[in-house]
């Protein structure tokens, strides 16, 4: 970006035994957030970011032990360890911060359940470079085509839509391989530092879920394009598991009933933002009703799920954030 710092010259990368691949870009830091991970999954995670950046932060928001330190180390990776669930928008508040304090231009933001494609933060840099060279507006951020690995048609790209984000058809993809995106899925989003001077951190106060979309649509409201880069892939898992409703072509995301109330809470904080266009502000409360008749009536433990999902709109209405009540 025009505005921005200069990027430096490519450097060795810390990986495993201290030295790895050269790196992509010595300016890029990846911010990855963790809680109790599976230390199986996230080591090929370590290494594929170790390999592509010149330096990965591991923010910590859970208890700790279980070999996360020891994977760090193996890595190259910086531990910073929370001690407890402050929620993922204050990880990465935290892991930004030390990014950017250590001189990152760019951050790269990952979930523990995502594997990036060996030349994605490649790809990523050039896709910026090419939405900027558009001559269109700035660009806040770049991500991947995100994946669900459990999932051959599931990919995580969105655009705007008249009632809301919606996913992206292959004839919305520019010459350049890229895609005006409504907003980005964190994981595996691009950012550069300057941008995040301006835009403002993410939202901690909403704790988790629709935190992206709240900062992408700062973002957006700022005057940034967002961008999708259709050579950049990642393997991501969102949600606990996925669905096939009969007469519904998109498979359904279901998360665990702990995430039911901020679903519902943050949307309700959603609307009472000031964020959306108001056709969107209708998409969503629909969105909002549907998701909560669906995890009632459809999904285990449903009881359970309709306390919770009600218990986040009151908090909600009430303007409540923070950890769940």
């Amino acid at each position: 970006m025009s505005e921005g710092p200069a990027r430096e010259s490519a450097a060795p990368a810390h990986g495993a035994g201290g030295h790895g691949p050269t790196a992509v870009d010595t300016a890029v830091c990846a911010v990855v957030v963790t809680y109790s991970p599976d230390l199986e999954r996230l080591d090929p995670l370590l290494t594929a970011l170790g390999a592509q950046c010149a330096r990965v932060v591991v923010v910590d928001n859970g208890p700790g032990g279980s070999g996360l330190e020891a994977a760090c180390e193996r890595h190259g990776a910086e531990l910073v360890a929370l001690g407890e669930n402050t929620g993922i928008a204050n990880a990465q508040n935290v892991g930004i911060e030390r990014a950017v304090a250590d001189g990152a231009t760019h951050v790269l933001l990952s979930d523990q359940d995502s594997l990036p494609a060996p030349d994605m933060v490649a790809e990523l840099l050039a896709g910026l470079d090419r939405g900027e060279g558009q001559g269109r507006g700035p660009v806040g951020a770049v991500g991947p085509v995100a994946g669900d690995v459990r999932s051959e048609t599931e990919e995580l790209v969105y655009v705007s839509r008249r009632w809301g984000p919606r996913r992206a058809r292959p004839d919305e993809v520019d010459d350049d391989g890229l895609i005006d995106a409504a907003f980005l899925i964190a994981s595996g989003c691009l950012v550069p530092a300057a941008v995040l001077e301006r835009v403002g951190p993410m939202n901690a106060d909403w704790f988790i879920d629709h935190v992206d979309l709240e900062w992408g649509l700062r973002a957006r409201r700022a005057g940034y394009r967002l961008l999708a880069v259709t050579t950049a892939r990642l393997d991501h898992a969102l949600g606990d598991s996925l669905v096939k409703l009969p007469g519904r072509a998109q498979e359904v995301h279901v998360h665990s009933a702990f995430r039911t109330y901020f679903l519902a809470r943050n949307t309700v904080l959603l609307l009472r933002s000031g964020l959306l266009p108001p056709a969107w502000a209708v998409g969503y409360a629909v969105w909002l009703g549907k998701y909560v008749a669906f995890n009632s009536l459809l999904v285990p433990g449903r009881i359970d799920r309709a306390r919770r999902m009600m218990r986040g709109v009151v908090d909600g209405v009430l303007g409540r954030t923070g950890p769940a009540r």
